[in-house]
């Protein structure tokens, strides 16, 4: 299949001897129609995109001055961007692209909205007027033509930059933003550098092909062109199964995993006692409701997890490196390691995750004690309610499996060399069918497993917005905070938020959604999956467990100078409960409601359980509509305290899309919150407020 796919992508050799493209730095004609030589075709094996974006200019607000963000961005491996060279000179371009993936967040990712998670770095055809655009993977938008750039190549390291382009605002992208004149307007610059790898080599003897061959692919996890430091990854969600005997309301599964090391260093493995080896937790995530069964997105099973031992040194994700390198007690650079659902869902290999700093992750050597404790057959593995898996009650849901290598190495390493920190990327998912009737279920895997990418994204692709953030660089790891707005049906939104802690010790505590006071707020809701029940030795507060208490919802006044009204949500604080229902790492929580109010991008605010102060993010929010800018409202931090509890789970509030009408699920349907509506609603201009972030 490579082959063909390749063959397709051969351009005829005349190609070689043709002039050089401009922007080209260091191509070089070969010497006359009979030359011979060594001719590449190369793509992307790995790299990096930077933009430096004028906000102010990209947001028209007025300011003179310029105020310029650096938007980060790594090269998707093995992208089809694809240059010629001969002889070890740069000849030309061909068509083809690069996907972008953020690599922070952003104040103008809401400007892009959906499109921030799947943009594409584009060459273009010949005769398209620019060489270059940054385009959405999935709509062909354009948001910004590339013009100005210089092309260079080292042979040395086969690495290929571009320099000095600038990016002009797109014709579209201007007329969606209703400034047609400031079409092709410069809004920044952009540069990139990428390592590349052959993928057809031919050789010239007086310019006729005496050899072709076309080099096997670097593993897709870049484990044969690896990263600084080591880096372990799930390579391959291998299954998915129902493990030991159910209760009467949950079944336990666990997911076979293959772990990569894409470092160039090998990763510690030492087994228990010693407790430098990696920890791997396991989740189930379900996305359904509405008109596509996509309007929600919820994690409904969550493990303990798995305590890594003796590493097998197999060749899952690419070319596995022994070389020195300690076998079994590390995973060597470009190798991999089985473990079976079997395994994983051993519950006598299976440690809590109270135990562990998902950022440092560092646990005690007793992080795997079970005495005192006796298991039944769900006990320590993913526990799922019944009635979240059994397809009568769950028609047309998808579901996906999700699993992280947590390694204390890596963290350590990071500490010695900065700027070699592959903490952030241990965490990958597949999509599942799920087949049977209560209680025994069956699972399918649906496509391939989807690499160094939290099972949120797969949201995203549906076209919820979702931005990851990072209080503190420095201490503490990452979080994702996702959105999607359906409707209207008969004047109303159907508002939907999750928020993913990936690896943040620190966890959330509280989250709070701004709304215009003389609005209606209606069908409130939460959800979190369940929690494991309290055990001997199982490093919660007491023993007692991690609490499974549904948040507690207010209407919060004078929560933001405008607009003045929240809706807060919240679990008990770290000093009321240590073991509070908090957003802990590897879990996902839902906040939805219902409002009489079209969305418009906004601040929410974000309170941690641990510590920390309340940060901004940017959501969609039932506020008024604003000239957009970027600038957050001062100091957004409630502290009225909650009294009202909401229910368990929201029905998916029936919606309209601009193609079908949305569909209920089966959960209960919380009491609505009764707004008054006010007769008559105050004129915007009598509010003082600061601007809302952009709008998409």
């Amino acid at each position: 299949m490579l082959k063909t796919i390749l063959t397709v992508f051969v351009l005829p050799l005349v190609l070689v001897f043709a002039p050089s493209a401009t922007g080209w730095s260091n191509s070089r004609q070969p010497a006359g129609s009979r030359a011979s030589g060594t001719l590449q075709k190369m793509i992307v094996q790995n790299g990096t995109v930077t933009m430096n974006v004028d906000v102010d200019r990209l947001s028209a607000d007025g300011s003179l001055a310029a105020k310029v963000e650096q938007l980060r961005f790594n090269v998707a491996a093995n992208s089809f961007f694809s240059v010629l060279v001969f002889n070890d000179l740069l000849r030309g371009p061909e068509q083809g692209s690069m996907a972008l993936i953020p690599q922070e967040p952003s104040t103008l990712s809401p400007l892009l909205g959906m499109s921030w998670n799947r943009l594409l770095l584009e060459k273009l055809p010949s005769g398209e007027g620019f060489d270059l655009a940054v385009r959405d993977a999935k709509t062909g938008f354009t948001f910004f033509n590339v013009q100005g750039h210089q092309y260079d190549y080292d042979a040395t390291g086969q690495l290929l930059t571009v320099t000095g382009g600038k990016l002009l605002l797109s014709k579209e992208f201007a007329r969606a933003l209703g400034r047609t004149s400031d079409a092709d307007s410069i809004v920044g610059r952009i540069s990139f550098g990428a390592v590349m790898q052959p993928v057809e080599i031919t050789q010239l003897v007086n310019g006729q092909t005496k050899s072709m061959v076309m080099p096997p692919l670097h593993g897709a996890a870049g484990v044969d062109a690896p990263v600084p430091g080591p880096d372990v990854i799930v390579g391959q969600i291998e299954d998915v199964e129902e493990m030991g005997t159910p209760t009467q309301t949950q079944v336990g599964l666990a997911i076979g995993t293959d772990s990569c090391n894409n470092g160039d260093q090998p990763v510690d493995w030492f087994a228990l006692p010693n407790t430098d080896h990696p920890y791997v937790p396991q989740n189930l995530y379900r996305m359904s409701g509405g008109a596509l069964n996509n309007d929600r997105f919820e994690q409904i099973g969550q493990s303990w997890g798995k305590h890594t031992f003796e590493a097998l040194e197999e060749g899952v994700c690419g070319t596995c490196n022994t070389s020195n390198c300690q076998t079994g007690t590390h995973l060597c650079p470009g190798c991999s390691d089985p473990y079976v659902a079997g395994l994983n869902g051993n519950q006598n290999q299976i440690g809590s995750r109270a135990w562990v700093n998902p950022f440092t992750g560092n646990f005690p050597s007793g992080a795997n004690n079970h005495s005192g404790h006796a298991h039944d057959g769900v006990s320590h593995r993913i526990r799922v309610n019944i009635s979240d898996l059994d397809p009568a009650q769950n028609t047309g849901a998808s579901y996906f499996a999700e699993a992280a290598y947590i390694s204390p190495h890596e963290y350590t390493w990071c500490q010695a060399h900065p700027g070699e920190c592959n903490m952030y990327n241990n965490v990958s998912y597949r999509q599942q069918t799920v087949s049977g009737s209560p209680p025994n279920f069956s699972f399918a895997n649906v496509g391939n497993t989807v690499r160094m990418q939290p099972a949120i994204m797969a949201w995203a692709n549906t076209g919820a917005v979702v931005t990851q953030y990072q209080p503190d660089s420095s201490s503490d790891g990452i979080f994702f905070v996702g959105y999607k707005v359906t409707g209207p049906d008969n004047g109303v939104w159907h508002y939907e938020y999750a928020i993913y802690d990936e690896n943040l010790d620190r966890g959330i505590q509280s989250f709070t959604v701004p709304y215009l006071s003389d609005i209606n707020i209606s069908n409130i809701g939460f959800h979190a999956p369940p929690q494991e029940p309290g055990w001997a030795n199982d490093g919660t507060f007491n023993n007692q467990g991690f609490s499974s208490t549904p948040w507690a919802v207010t209407h919060v006044n004078g929560c933001q100078q405008y607009p003045d009204t929240c809706l807060m949500w919240n679990s008990e604080t770290f000093a009321q409960n240590q073991n509070a229902n908090a957003v802990r790492f590897g879990t996902l929580y839902n906040f939805r409601f219902d409002a009489d109010l079209h969305p418009t991008l906004w601040y929410a605010t974000i309170g941690f359980f641990k510590t920390g102060s309340p940060i901004a993010v940017v959501v969609a929010a039932p506020v008024l509509q604003h000239t957009p800018t970027a600038t957050p409202p001062p100091s957004a931090t409630p502290t009225a305290t909650a009294t009202a509890t909401a229910t368990a789970t929201a029905t998916a509030t029936p919606t309209a899309t601009a193609t079908a009408t949305a569909t209920a699920t089966s959960t209960p349907t919380p009491t609505p919150t009764p707004r008054a509506t006010p007769t008559a609603r105050p004129s915007p201009a009598s509010r003082p407020r600061p601007t809302p972030p952009p709008r998409p």
